[in-house]
């Protein structure tokens, strides 16, 4: 990756509204090609790629630590103690249901692929010292500290019919782009929601088979749960796949806001083939992102789970069976170092007080939790389920607009004038 010598600071004082209003999927970089059509056009220009720091304010703002984040405060099942639904206080650029926070960016470019991953950054105790430059400084800093190179190579990912939908062939992962993935862990999202409710009593029922999802009835006895509230265990995935698609698409948003304030052409798109992407077809040599894909007859695709070592989903064939999936979420929540750990700091005056008033899942609720994530996974083959384990939606390209395209066939006010001056700024 390249990298400017001077910074540019200018970004600090762009408008919000001016970004927003000033949001457009720009398509048409530098180095690029629309063959024919009343838009055809030949860019006079070689690609340049993205600075290292161009890269990084994207990657900043998808998921650059901020603080802490305040979880969720009160929950009803246990009135005098603080919520214990939050998984991680890490609190990023954009916001993850009830402070799970599963999501982490992967990014390629022309000179390698690589993964930022800032899910357990414990947050500086002071982030709010300093002027605006001095904090995105640091917050950048703690994005380069946390990404992994994968790869000296770009992403593989054809252009051609079964990998990218037909109307992105001409643009999608062209020289001097940079393609950010947002991806995000389904199962620990799932086991974050499914504990929300069972920390309130309710029953989960598999309304296609017209029966609890699991062996419930001695939860029910002990009073752990109350059979007069329900819940179907199908609406529970959905929100899961749900949040997981907000949370990417609230970093996508980032980004590409960010890309109006320093002058950056791309989009936020999903025409794409995400198995190729993540490496479903490596048999064949495309070797995608090196995730691991378990295969069903029962399933049309593979299922990601992950990359040994790199981001590991909870479940097999990363964890060994369902149970000790779960008893590895609960650690992440209430061992050391985890989100209840009395001696790590957090947003309140008296984090340890707060803390200590949250009661850790006893050995019932761990047996509980197992029961329905076991029988989800015997179910279906896969955790959680009716989707995919590892979430990935959609991409977001961001490359060095061509304005001579913009000027050729559109309308003044085609580009705002950071994207005019870009080049001379940023680039010399």
């Amino acid at each position: 990756m390249t990298s400017r010598t001077e910074p540019q600071d200018d970004f600090l004082d762009f408008p919000l509204m001016q970004a927003i209003m000033g949001r457009r999927s720009r398509r048409f970089g530098l180095g690029m090609e629309i063959p024919s059509g009343p838009l055809a056009y030949k860019s006079e220009h070689e690609p340049v790629p993205l600075a290292e720091d161009e890269e990084f304010l994207l990657i900043a703002a998808a998921t650059g630590v901020t603080g802490w984040n305040f979880g969720v405060p009160f929950g009803p099942g246990r009135p005098d103690e603080h919520g214990q639904f939050t998984v991680r206080y890490t609190g990023r650029t954009t916001a993850t249901a009830a402070g799970i926070g599963t999501p982490v960016l992967f990014f390629t470019n022309d000179s390698g692929t690589y993964v930022t991953n800032t899910r357990d950054v414990h947050p500086d105790p002071t982030p709010e010292n300093g002027n605006g430059a001095e904090l995105s400084s640091r917050m950048i800093e703690v994005c380069r500290q946390n990404t992994t190179k994968l790869s000296d190579k770009r992403l593989d990912l054809p252009s051609g019919p079964g990998h990218l939908l037909d109307p992105n062939f001409w643009m999608a992962n062209a020289p001097g782009s940079t393609m950010f993935m947002p991806m995000a862990d389904a199962s620990e999202e799932f086991l974050g929601i499914l504990s929300i409710f069972l920390v309130h009593g309710y029953v989960i029922m598999d309304t296609e088979e017209k029966r609890p999802a699991g062996d419930l009835h001695p939860f029910i006895e002990s009073g752990m749960l109350n059979e007069q509230k329900v819940f179907p265990l199908a609406v529970l995935q959905q929100s899961a796949f749900e949040a997981n698609c907000a949370e990417l698409a609230f970093m996508a948003q980032n980004m590409v806001l960010m890309m109006q304030a320093i002058g950056l052409g791309g989009l936020y798109y999903n025409g794409f083939n995400r198995w190729s992407a993540m490496g479903a077809f490596s048999a064949e040599g495309i070797k995608g992102l090196g995730f691991q894909f378990v295969k069903d007859e029962r399933w049309p695709v593979p299922n990601p789970v992950g990359i040994e070592g790199v981001y590991e989903a909870l479940c097999p064939p990363f964890q060994p069976d369902m149970r000790t999936a779960v008893e590895t979420f609960v650690q992440r929540k209430f061992g050391p170092g985890g989100a209840y750990d009395p001696e790590i700091a957090g947003p309140w005056k008296d984090s340890s007080a707060i803390k200590r008033t949250v009661t850790p899942n006893d050995d019932e609720f761990v047996d509980c939790l197992t029961s329905i994530a076991q029988y989800v996974y015997e179910k279906h083959g896969k955790f959680p389920g009716t989707f995919n384990t590892i979430v990935f939606p959609g991409i977001v390209q961001a490359q060095h607009l061509d304005t001579g395209f913009y000027d050729t066939h559109y309308q003044p006010g085609a580009y705002l004038q950071t994207h005019a001056e870009h080049m001379e700024k940023w680039h010399g």
